[in-house]
């Protein structure tokens, strides 16, 4: 075990050097549209004003197009020149994507349909049985097979323009802490855009995944967990196992844990841009703190009882009692 501390002491100088942009000027946005799915608020959001200023063609796909965050982007959209389009999209409708593929055909700009950001995702927190099957695949169908039902719809497209996917992954995707329906789900579209990158490079289309940190802060995918809500929800089976006091206990760490976030997500935004633009885009950009980064890379280099001894550590003050 201890051969590979060399390694990773390595890895994490290198990764402690700041995460930069590189130059982009190879890529003309002009001309070229993308589209966005989870422009409601957090990253999607940021990304579809800092493309639109850039000069690109915008469809920003929001689940609430009636909501404050679409409000936004279409008063943008308004000084805009036309460059930006908010429209519904649900991504675990399938009609709601035909209609988005469609409103995009109808507005390609001359250069074609340049990129395909999966970005919409929900989060919760909870043990495993604490959440029902229905939630179970409710997150499998937003979070993994929403990105495969837009990519689907869009591959033609950008197959024939050599385009650009991205995906939103997590870092949770390599361990979970309270979280393991989000990580489960992260997880298996990592596995989704290995497969998709390996298979679309012939066509000359690149395919990136980005993995932040905690940004709870910025996102607010996550809000603050309530114990009494998640008390309520268990089955009677469930509330003979645990009590409310180690439920609040666990919903105060991870609560802690969401505090912790940072609030700048103009960091993930960049990488996501890069990812559009650069002439030689990374097939991963983590976009994490150190620490965070420590803590991927133990998983990936260490056997699995050294990561799980350091999650049982993290969690050791919270005990069923």
């Amino acid at each position: 075990m201890w051969a590979a501390a060399p390694l990773l002491l390595l890895l994490l100088l290198l990764l402690a050097r700041p995460w930069r942009r590189r130059a982009a000027a190879a890529l003309e946005p002009a001309g070229r549209a993308v589209l966005i799915t989870g422009c409601d608020s957090g990253f999607g959001h940021l990304l579809a004003l800092r493309l639109h200023r850039l000069g690109f063609t915008v469809f920003a796909g929001c689940l609430c197009p009636g909501g404050d965050g679409a409000r936004r982007l279409q008063r943008e959209a308004a000084a805009g020149a036309g460059r930006l389009r908010v429209l519904r999209l649900d991504v675990t409708r399938a009609r709601d994507v035909l209609a988005a593929k469609e409103l995009v055909l109808s507005h390609l700009p001359e250069r074609g349909f340049w990129g395909l950001v999966n970005n919409a995702g929900i989060s919760t927190f909870g043990e495993t049985g604490w959440l029902s099957m229905e939630k179970y695949e409710k997150f499998a169908d937003v979070n993994l097979l929403g990105s495969i039902r837009t990519t689907l719809a869009f591959l033609p497209l950008l197959r024939k323009y050599k385009g650009r996917i991205v995906f939103m992954s997590s870092i949770i995707a390599y361990f979970a802490l309270g979280n393991g329906i989000y990580s489960m789900t992260k997880a298996a579209i990592e596995k989704f855009c290995d497969a998709l990158r390996l298979e679309m490079k012939k066509f000359g289309v690149r395919v990136c995944i980005i993995q932040p940190g905690n940004y709870a802060r910025s996102t607010k995918i996550q809000p603050p967990v309530s114990a009494e809500e998640i008390w309520n929800e268990l089955s009677e089976e469930e509330k003979a196992v645990y009590n409310k006091e180690y439920v609040q206990e666990r919903a105060n760490f991870f609560n802690s844990i969401l505090s912790e976030g940072s609030a700048n997500g103009n960091e993930v935004v960049d990488a996501m841009v890069d990812a559009l633009t650069s002439p030689a885009p990374k097939a991963r950009y983590m976009v994490a703190k150190l620490k965070e980064k420590a803590l991927v890379f133990v998983c990936a280099l260490f056997p699995t009882v050294v990561m799980d001894s350091v999650l049982s550590y993290a969690l050791s003050k919270v005990k069923l009692t």
